[in-house]
């Protein structure tokens, strides 16, 4: 009797384990998304829908085999080494930081976890990384190529309002670090020299000092405004664009985005494209890759987007040059 037992207990083990062995759950990866407007607005799903965009040309697929944790700063970049702190002490596997402020804030919460920047400004002058082909340290991703493209975007300007001569350049000061702010300056102060440009220097640090900030433009006799990159000033764009119209102000933007919502010109990067390529980082990150070995990445195509209704209302009469080179018309 008692070595039937026996045998009939080794025999239980042996049915057993495997079950046990099977229901042992998998890893599922969490990506912890850090992102500067609020998670309900319009914009901020956007980006997440190209995100998730990218996830799934990869194979991932919220809710099956990839998890998010969500910290939004509500437009308040202040908040952001409080978020990044949460989404570290959740032992995420990866962070992305949608912006240079939110790449900042993780990389001082963690040089562990690795991060993966969506939009950087100057990766290397705001000491993210430390080279473009070589990043070291935790954080990689893709830049948005800030400083070179202001230059650009006042020749744009000036192409389409051949007389303008005094440009306000509405910035937000701390928006990146010092030499990015530096490099941004001295671009800008340059071409305004070569175009006989007079450039006037409006910085707003909060969203409640844009009303305040357009009064003075036109107390100085502003012709146009460009407008510099700036997560805070991306988020409000909206009201910059409504501020704008309401001043009659022709506006050179940094995004399409801008455009859309009645933005006279626009010069950069897809923001869209952009976001959809920082997935390939997660799914090198999630299979073994250190993100100091994995390349920060520039964007080779940038568009030029005019809002012809926009102009009619301003009265102003576009270059059909300029219009033919636009990669979109809005009218």
């Amino acid at each position: 009797m008692r070595r039937r037992k026996f045998v009939f207990m080794m025999g239980s083990s042996i049915l057993i384990a495997p079950f046990a062995v099977d229901a042992e759950p998998a890893h599922v990866p969490r990506i912890g998304y850090l992102v500067t407007g609020s998670l309900n607005s319009a914009e901020t799903l956007a980006a997440l829908d190209a995100f998730r965009q990218g996830l799934r040309e990869h194979g991932y697929l919220e809710g099956q085999n990839i998890a998010f944790a969500y910290r939004a700063a509500d437009g308040n970049i202040a908040r952001f080494p409080v978020l990044a702190m949460e989404l570290v002490r959740n032992n995420v596997d990866v962070i992305v930081a949608y912006n240079t402020p939110a790449t900042r804030a993780a990389q001082q919460a963690t040089n562990t976890i690795p991060i993966i920047s969506l939009a950087m400004g100057d990766p290397i002058g705001d000491r993210l990384v430390a080279s473009l082909a070589r990043p070291g340290g935790n954080v990689t991703g893709l830049t948005l190529l800030g400083p070179e493209l202001l230059g650009k975007r006042l020749e744009l300007l000036r192409e389409a309002l051949p007389r303008v001569s005094r440009v306000a350049a509405l910035w937000h000061p701390g928006a990146f670090g010092e030499r990015t702010t530096r490099e941004m300056w001295d671009t800008v102060d340059a071409g305004a020299r070569t175009l006989t440009m007079q450039l006037q220097r409006v910085g707003v640090r909060a969203a409640e000092e844009l009303e305040g900030a357009f009064s003075m433009m036109i107390r100085e006799r502003a012709d146009a405004l460009l407008v510099f990159p700036s997560p805070m000033l991306f988020v409000e764009r909206r009201r910059i664009v409504g501020l704008a119209a309401k001043h009659r102000l022709p506006s050179m933007f940094t995004a399409r985005e801008f455009a859309e919502l009645g933005g006279l010109l626009a010069y950069g990067a897809s923001l869209p494209d952009l976001i959809r390529r920082g997935a390939t980082y997660v799914d090198k990150v999630l299979k073994g890759a250190k993100p100091g070995d994995l390349p920060v990445e520039q964007p080779t195509k940038f568009e030029l987007v005019v809002n012809l209704k926009t102009a009619k209302a301003l009265g102003v009469t576009m270059p059909q040059a300029l219009l033919l080179r636009a990669d979109q018309v809005f009218e």
